[in-house]
Parts: structure tokens; C-alpha cells; sequence
């Protein structure tokens, strides 16, 4: 699997299609091969999603997760009402776009993580929302970008609104410097594509790796016992751990534009063909005995090298900085509640529509 998503010369990711229809025909590096486009605009973003913004980040979410635990009255559903409100609340703020008029940023965003990442049978009903709510979107990305250059953004006066502490405010700081690469449909383009790739993804995972808890007395306790001592690193090991079971993708397909031999020189070579499409399988691969030691064993203390939760090679996930920091903080102020247990009957299961976590809801004294 490895060898598939870093061998971009060989297998190329078939995100750029789609891509297109969401930024309105703009490039993305998402949907770009490696070269000098790539680098520059993968350089912008990095400009100002920064390494020293994780702990506040994280500080926010599990800010936001005790106050919404604290207020649930021991019953909790845990997709909607907890992680998916975090979550879009919480990155919302960081990238700079509020809540439009008309419309719902989360509905927006989910619908179109769906159709660039899950939609793989090119649903036409799919479709035809996409072709309503990407330009929706485009369109009120580009306003709160004229609004900020307005001066109306936070504070008072021009300076103040280019300066905010976001992820906008600091492109268009940069653009006000004269810096390649922050034009305002650049600035869109960027801002549209991290706010769809990134707070779709912890109302997917946050629910199923606590499901996978929830089976397993032993693990729950003992994630339960970390956030309760307040080792956020083992309790994060418990929810990676968890995740391995159920991940977020059980695989990424990727197109082969050249002939490849996988696995070269040994007992299990394949030769690929240009043309087919591989699927690499994130859910096989990690439980995989050769390379995962005793893989179907709930182990919270495994070496980063034994997880690929968040891809692999040029395309692998932006945020997975950010999903790594912030993640099990979601979780942590329920797990510190005593007595945490699912409610009664079906709403007390996990249930999916399709690949997204739809319904899971606990109770606790």
C-alpha cells in the first residue's frame, strides 16, 4: 500500500475532476501531481496553518466538548451534538468563515467531502446538489473576503481586519504584503478546500473509534482511566487504536498511468496495467500480521509506523496534524464521566448513512 501512494509516477489520485467542480475550475494541490505548482500552493497554505497553532486548537475543542457534556444532562448524542458542533465550530473560527445567511457550512461541507472522497458510483442526485451548494459556497467565501477588505472584519478599521488571527485574516495579510499566491480566488480556492477536506472528517471517526470502545469493556476503561489522570497521550493512543478497527477510509483508490510492478522481486509481485484503478486498502493494511504485530489485539501503546490512518506519500492528509491534537480531546470529557454506557436499545448502536457516522448517543451519571 505503501509502495501505491508513493509512487505518484505510477498511480496518480483521481481527485482532480471533481476538484474542479468544487472550486469552479481553479487548481487545488489536492488534485495536482508533484512539480512546481504544487509546491508553491502547498507552500501558501503551510504559510499559515501553522505548527504553533495545534495547542490552541486543541485547547478550543476541549473547551468547547466539556461545556457541551457539561450541559447534555447525562444523555449525549455523539455525532451531531457533540463532535460534528466541535468540530465545525471550533475550525469554523480558525479558517475565518462564518456561518452564511442562508444555508448550513456543515450540510455544505459534508456534501461535498461525500462527492469528492465516497462518491464513487458519480451519483446524479449527488451531483445536482453539488452543482447548487460548491458555487453557494465559492460565493460566500468570496464575500467574507470582501468583507474583510472592506475593514469589516474583526475590530475596528482596515489593519485590524486584514490582521485577524485566522487563517483568512493571515492570507490576506499576506496579500496586502505583496506575497505570490494570495489572490483572492487563490484565497478562496484555499480557504474552500481546507474547511471541505478538514471538519468533515472527526464527525466520521470521533464516533466510530468510541463505538469500538464501547465493544471492548477493557479498552473503554482504560481510555476512560487516561482521560481521567489526564495522560492525553496514552488517551490518544486509545483512540487510534480504536480507529484501526473501524478507520476513516477502509482504502483510497488511485489510477495507474504507466505499467508497475508491485512488491518487485518478490513472492507476491503484481503488475499493475495503465488504466486499472487500485484500491489501497487502509483497513486491511493495518491489520496486516507481517507488518502489525499481533494486529487483532486492542494495543493503545503501538508505534506511529503501525498506523496509516490519514494516507501516505504527497496526497496524504493536510490535517492530520490537527486531527492528531485534537481528536481524542473530543472525547476526553466524556470519557471522565462516571458510569458511561450506550443508551438503551437502537439509539445506543452506531448507525451509518453510507460512509458517515449518522447516530450514536450515551448516557453516563
Amino acid at each position: 500500500m505503501r509502495e501505491v501512494f508513493g509512487t505518484d509516477a505510477a498511480f496518480e489520485a483521481p481527485y482532480h475532476d471533481k476538484l474542479q467542480v468544487i472550486t469552479g475550475a481553479e487548481p487545488f494541490f489536492l488534485g495536482l501531481n508533484d512539480g512546481a505548482q504544487y509546491r508553491a500552493q502547498l507552500a501558501a497554505i503551510q504559510a499559515v496553518v501553522r505548527p504553533a497553532d495545534l495547542a490552541g486548537l486543541a485547547a478550543r475543542v476541549l473547551a468547547r466538548s466539556e461545556t457541551l457534556v457539561a450541559e447534555a444532562g447525562g444523555r449525549l448524542e455523539v455525532v451531531d451534538a457533540l463532535v460534528r458542533r466541535v468540530t465545525f465550530e471550533v475550525m469554523g473560527d480558525y479558517l475565518g468563515v462564518p456561518s452564511p445567511a442562508v444555508g448550513d457550512l456543515r450540510v455544505w461541507a459534508t456534501r461535498l467531502f461525500e462527492f469528492q472522497f465516497a462518491d464513487q458510483a458519480n451519483s446524479p442526485d449527488l451531483r445536482r446538489e453539488v452543482d447548487e451548494i460548491a458555487p453557494a459556497l465559492r460565493a460566500h467565501v468570496d464575500a467574507e473576503i470582501a468583507r474583510r477588505k472592506a475593514g469589516r472584519g474583526p475590530g475596528r478599521g482596515m489593519g485590524r481586519a486584514l490582521a485577524a488571527d485566522d487563517l483568512l485574516g493571515r492570507c490576506l495579510a499576506l496579500q496586502a504584503q505583496g506575497a505570490p499566491g494570495y489572490s483572492d480566488v487563490e484565497i478562496r480556492t484555499n480557504i474552500l478546500c481546507l474547511f471541505v477536506g478538514g471538519p468533515p472528517q472527526p464527525p466520521m471517526v470521533v464516533p466510530q473509534a468510541l463505538e469500538q470502545l464501547l465493544r471492548r469493556p477493557a479498552a473503554l476503561a482504560g481510555a476512560q482511566a487516561a482521560a481521567r489522570a489526564g495522560d492525553d497521550e496514552l488517551l490518544r493512543g486509545h483512540v487510534l487504536e480504536a480507529m484501526r478497527f473501524d478507520p476513516l477510509a477502509p482504502g483510497l483508490p488511485r489510477h495507474a498511468v504507466r505499467d508497475w510492478t508491485l512488491a518487485r522481486g518478490t513472492k507476491r509481485a503484481r503488475t499493475v496495467r495503465e488504466g486499472e484503478t487500485v484500491l489501497a486498502a487502509f483497513a486491511s493494511a493495518m491489520m496486516d500480521p507481517r507488518r502489525v504485530p499481533d494486529p487483532k489485539t486492542f494495543n493503545p501503546r503501538r508505534l506511529a509506523y503501525e498506523y496509516i490512518h490519514f494516507g501516505y506519500g504527497l496526497h496524504q492528509c493536510f490535517g492530520r496534524h490537527i486531527n492528531h491534537a485534537t481528536l481524542h480531546l473530543m472525547l476526553k470529557p466524556l470519557l471522565q464521566r462516571p458510569g458511561l454506557r450506550r443508551a438503551s436499545g437502537k439509539a445506543g448502536r452506531l448507525s451509518k448513512n453510507g460512509p458517515f457516522a449518522e447516530r450514536l448517543v450515551v448516557e453516563f451519571d
